[in-house]
């Protein structure tokens, strides 16, 4: 249950919910517990009549009427506070589940990149569904069950024990026993819904990522590959579930095993005290009418017992990332509205993956007006750098400055607004090219007339004008009907279209030619002369306008300056000069 206590807030949050919900339980339970009392009058009065001497079929009937209507008005009382029970406590559920989603899908957005880096996108999807799902089935069903066990137990017990101690103590002998099944079962329940959860997952995952890769997939041929893989997949769930189902099984069987008991108690210990005058046909009746009542709600708690067994392990799980602090610190309160001056001054990160320093001792600046170029081998930190100037990394030591004054006394959003971003793996939504081009827009601020610039701008605005919808255009899941050119230059559009003072290129003109490239960089530094321009590339040619040039090496710097300045220095930056113009020439 500890883990559940983190639900905790959300119960406080609709406490009249809950509230209500258990008034409702206890009227409920009232008039159902006082039902068995009219059985038993109406025993009582049946046999006086039938004792009596003069036999009026009137007066039968009379106290028939009165009985059988006096049982209906109490059981749609019952009814009643039923629905009324599920309309609170079910209610209630449903809305801390939309409640709990929306806060796991904020906090997914607060998490940095190395969350995702870590874990798989079918994990966290089954997360926030099936997980929330079951957690729901706590929140809704259990606590509503359980409730109803607790009440109707006191007030059963109360009655009965109004009636005869002795026998109440007898019928409720088996009770312990039941307990101690319930506790042992519910431990292994517990594990095994984990087990299951972790196996659920794994199939989502796989789904997930072979969806996503199936033009590979089918290019390779290894579609009888996976679909076996997947058979196993299925399988350990299947083998996972029928272990849990087993388990599970045992409950009811056990619970009505020990309620037959107390029912062969109270017929038997109930007749001898009515062979001795201590208690009435009625009053056995009434007993038996009890026991019955009480079969379905200890059968409920093997089950309640496994929905919260089920949504403990699934609030485990959901846990590992709800109490993660590795979001990027937004306490900063001012507002950012121009860009001057970036610059880091001894920027030291570190991705937690490997023992060294990612990036070290990194330190440059740029004005407004300016470009720089970043430029370096595979896995030398470019990217690194691209994702700590948006903060989506918070940096380890150093200062990231924006005019002046440390990145984190500005607020977050003011910063990310005047930034346009296109990383080096393109990401495009399966939506309109107009939809893309203006995601980063809100619809009040953007039209058809600003996408058309921007596309010109990105070079990509004829070839949209080719396709038989333009701008309407579907595109298809990640851009797949796309080629790699077309979706560069579409999430640049989006980067453009925002009119950003820091725009951040990184590599995302690989899929580009030469010439195409040149006129985009050109384009750029005409229409935002004042803008602050970072480019990333491996492609020596596409640097050569930047004002300056850094080279990294193992996230260090190891040359910078002009393009004209370098390209004459013996080092790394000449040495793939070089080799690129001989390419080029070769080409030619």
């Amino acid at each position: 249950m500890s883990e559940l206590f983190y639900l905790n807030k959300y119960l406080k949050r609709y406490k009249w919910h809950l509230i209500l919900g258990f008034i409702f339980i206890i009227c409920s339970n009232y008039f159902g517990v006082y039902m068995p009392k009219i059985i038993d009058d109406a025993a009582d009065q049946l046999t006086l009549f039938l004792n009596s001497e003069s036999k009026e079929n009137n007066d039968l009937w009379s106290i028939g009427l009165h009985l059988v209507g006096l049982y209906m008005l109490f059981s749609l009382l019952k009814g009643i506070f039923l629905f009324c029970t599920r309309q609170t406590i079910i209610v209630m559920s449903r809305h801390i589940e939309y409640d709990f989603k929306n806060d796991i899908f904020l906090k997914y957005q607060q998490l940095n990149l190395s969350f995702y880096k870590q874990n798989r996108t079918g994990d966290l999807m089954n997360r926030i569904s099936e997980d929330v799902s079951k957690v729901r089935m706590y929140l809704g069903p259990a606590i509503m069950y359980t409730l109803n066990v607790v009440v109707l137990f006191v007030m059963v017990i109360t009655f009965m024990i109004y009636k005869n101690a002795e026998l109440t103590f007898f019928v409720l002998l088996p009770l312990p026993i039941l307990s101690f099944i319930i506790y042992k079962v519910s431990a292994i329940i517990n594990k095994k819904s984990e087990i299951t959860q972790k196996k659920q997952s794994r199939i989502t995952s796989f789904v997930q990522e072979m969806f996503s890769g199936i033009r590979v997939l089918k290019a390779y041929n290894r579609s009888r590959y996976f679909a076996k893989q997947y058979d196993q997949e299925t399988e350990d769930y299947k083998r996972a579930s029928l272990s849990l189902a087993l388990v599970n099984a045992l409950f009811l069987p056990s619970i009505i095993l020990l309620i037959g008991l107390s029912t062969i108690f109270t017929i038997y210990l109930g007749g001898l005290k009515s062979i001795h005058q201590e208690l009435d046909y009625g009053d056995i009746v009434q007993f038996i009418f009890y026991i019955n009542m009480l079969t379905w709600p200890f059968a409920s708690v093997g089950w309640v017992s496994s929905l919260v067994q089920r949504a403990a392990a699934s609030q485990k799980r959901i846990n590992e990332f709800l109490l993660k602090e590795e979001k990027v610190i937004n306490d900063g309160k001012n507002n950012l509205i121009k860009l001057e001056k970036i610059a880091f001054k001894q920027v030291n990160f570190n991705y937690q993956t490997k023992s060294d320093f990612n990036l070290c001792h990194l330190e440059f600046e740029i004005n407004s007006g300016q470009s720089l170029g970043i430029f370096g081998s595979t896995g030398s930190g470019k990217s690194t750098v691209a994702n700590l100037i948006t903060r989506l990394y918070e940096i380890d030591n150093g200062h990231f400055v924006i005019n002046g004054t440390d990145v984190k006394e500005f607020e977050l959003d003011s910063f990310r607004k005047l930034i346009g971003y296109v990383p080096q793996d393109v990401f495009l939504f399966s939506d309109t090219i107009y939809n893309n081009i203006a995601f980063g827009l809100n619809e009040n601020d953007v039209d058809l007339k600003d996408v058309k610039h921007a596309a010109k701008l990105a070079g990509i605005y004829d070839e949209i004008c080719r396709f038989e919808k333009s701008f309407d255009t579907k595109i298809g899941e990640r851009g797949v009907t796309l080629s790699g050119g077309q979706k560069q230059r579409i999430a640049i559009a989006r980067a453009l279209i925002r009119k950003p003072q820091l725009l951040i290129l990184d590599d995302c003109l690989s899929a580009v030619d030469t010439d195409t490239s040149s006129k985009i960089q050109q384009q750029l530094s005409s229409v935002y002369p004042d803008q602050i321009s970072i480019q990333i590339s491996h492609r020596v040619s596409q640097l050569s306008h930047c004002n300056h040039i850094i080279v990294l090496d193992n996230g260090q710097i190891v040359q910078q300056g002009k393009h004209a300045d370098l390209i004459t220095q013996e080092g790394y930056y000449q040495s793939i000069y070089n080799k690129q113009q001989l390419d080029e020439v070769n080409d030619y």
